[in-house]
């Protein structure tokens, strides 16, 4: 198709009609000279203001129009709607809506651009005239929708196409709440229209649940349904209604396509703070998300960080953001200490961090919120508590060593300065969780460390592996560098074997020497154990 003939590089002075915003378009799209370009941009921001442009989108919808310039028509009537609202009356309402259905309707097969923004000027619609003038849009949009069956009271036809059809209706429910997020409302405004949408809830989670347990949906139906859920879980919509589609999701976990998008469903849905209050809810999602630990740990054997990574999340979303209430329900105790278990497993993921994998760091910010939620206890409930999960955490110490080991020195040095760094900030959180673990156990959590420095440096097999001692050190380091541990019975000791240490590389030696400035205020009170540390 030929364009038509370009406004020139000065169509400010232009009348606004359809036939000049096009040549305007045309302009903007394919007129090399930048110039041109921005002069074309001005004025038809300008034309998108004007009284005429409620006419002038329609003529640019048109099926003959290319699809640039229909997607500025769709553009243009989402502006008046959301910014000139005030340009209608209201009988010219339902007219409008009419015609909106239709072009959507039309749209539905394509192109995706168009269709979408014609959706969000429906949205926009809605949202300017609920509850009053359209009291349930949500309910009529399925109701308009509903394959072979037209409505003619809102002008939308049967589709020919069921499936495209359903990729519109699910791309209308999920603009709609995206809509009302980036609008600009009024508090008491926001507040009116976020109950009249979440009044509405239960019509969508009907809608999506049968489109997900449908064996006739598409994995492109699925997807759209896990982001259209993502979209409504932005308005706090409640758990409690929601849950068994919260527990559909979980099954399409196992469908390679729709892995990752079912990922940040799942999360957004249980990492929602009023999700508390719906305890039988998140009780109800611990047996699935413990039903993918076998899937985790093939993942990791397998060295597959995508899924080890996605099903972390899950775990973490669940266990940290509501730790508390899933710690008070006494009888789901052993349930919530497997999923402790579980990101206990995630921490220790096999390889090194970030080159193997990215999941273990995910994990740490967990054991700030348990441990918090479990000191906060009164003593004789939070004795309870710690004797079952103090050892968990002389295992997390154990992990967490093990993680802050350095590869070996052929190893490291083919990493990338990106990769060092990132490594080099992983050991300073791992070191900030170590101290702050030195708080639930206390003296015996140095006495451990030191004890298995000493097994490491008397046996010349296990004193080999430099990794191992310069990881006890950082241990020590770690703690001692924020807490007074001058009156602690292993300072001595540890001064003691530090001259055992064979250093053999720069790493080793930084810690060592780390290590002995962690503890200079005691060595000051001590000068006689200087002696061996100098000869070093």
């Amino acid at each position: 198709m030929e364009p038509p003939a370009g406004p020139g590089p000065g169509p400010v002075e232009l009348e606004v009609t359809a036939e000049n915003v096009e040549s305007a378009l045309y302009q903007l799209y394919f007129d090399p000279d930048m110039e041109h370009k921005n002069v074309a941009q001005k004025w038809l921001t300008q034309a998108q203001s004007s009284a005429q442009a409620w006419r002038f989108c329609w003529v640019l919808l048109g099926p003959d129009k290319i699809p640039e310039v229909q997607f500025f028509g769709a553009s243009t009537l989402h502006v008046k709607i959301s910014r000139h609202w005030g340009d209608l009356l209201s009988v010219q309402h339902d007219d409008l809506r009419m015609q909106l259905l239709s072009h959507i309707l039309h749209f539905s097969s394509g192109p995706k651009m168009v269709l979408t923004r014609l959706c969000v000027a429906l949205a926009s619609m809605a949202l300017n005239l609920i509850p009053q003038a359209w009291s349930q849009p949500v309910a009529d949009m399925v109701k308009a929708f509903q394959p072979q069956k037209p409505d003619s009271e809102d002008g939308a036809k049967a589709c020919q196409d069921p499936h495209s059809h359903c990729m519109t209706l699910l791309e209308l429910l999920t603009v709609l709440p995206e809509e009302f997020q980036s609008c600009r409302l009024a508090q008491a405004r926001r507040a009116q229209l976020r109950d009249a949408l979440t009044g509405e809830w239960s019509v969508v989670c009907t809608v999506l649940r049968q489109l997900l347990q449908s064996q006739d949906s598409s994995d492109q139906v699925k997807e759209k349904v896990l982001r259209c859920l993502s979209s409504w879980v932005g308005l706090d919509v409640p758990l409690g209604g929601s849950h068994e589609l919260v527990q559909d999701c979980f099954s399409t976990l196992s469908n390679p396509a729709l892995f990752g998008t079912a990922v940040e469903t799942i999360v957004d849905s249980i990492s929602q703070p009023d999700c508390q209050r719906y305890v039988n809810a998140l009780l109800s999602l611990m047996p699935l998300v413990l039903g993918l630990y076998e899937q985790l740990k093939a993942a990791a054997q397998d060295g597959d960080m995508e899924t080890s990574h996605g099903i972390c999340r899950i775990a973490v979303a669940l266990g940290e953001t509501h730790s508390r209430v899933l710690l008070e329900q006494l009888d789901h105790w052993q349930e919530y200490l497997a999923l402790v278990n579980m990101i206990l497993f995630c921490t220790g993921m096999p390889g090194h961090f970030p080159v193997n994998e990215t999941t273990s760091s995910l994990t740490l910010t967990f054991w700030y919120t348990l441990q918090d939620d479990i000191l906060s206890f009164d003593e004789e409930k939070q004795a309870v508590y710690l004797q079952v999960y103090r050892p968990v955490y002389f295992q997390l110490v154990d992990v967490l060593l093990r993680k802050s080991h350095y590869p070996c020195q052929e190893e490291y040095t083919s990493w990338s300065s990106d990769d060092k760094e990132q490594f080099r900030i992983y050991r300073v959180d791992i070191s900030d969780t170590l101290m702050y673990v030195y708080e639930m156990l206390g003296a015996e959590l140095l006495s451990n460390l030191y004890d298995r420095l000493g097994r490491q440096l008397m046996d010349p097999q296990l004193s080999a592996v430099w990794q191992e001692t310069e990881a006890l050190l950082f241990g020590f380091q770690s703690i001692a560098e924020t807490i007074d541990v001058n009156y602690s019975d292993v300072i001595p000791g540890l001064i003691g074997l530090i001259p055992r240490i064979n250093i053999s590389n720069v790493m080793l030696a930084d810690t060592v020497m780390y290590t002995i400035g962690s503890l200079a205020e005691w060595l000051s009170d001590h000068p006689v154990m200087l002696g061996g540390i100098l000869t070093m």
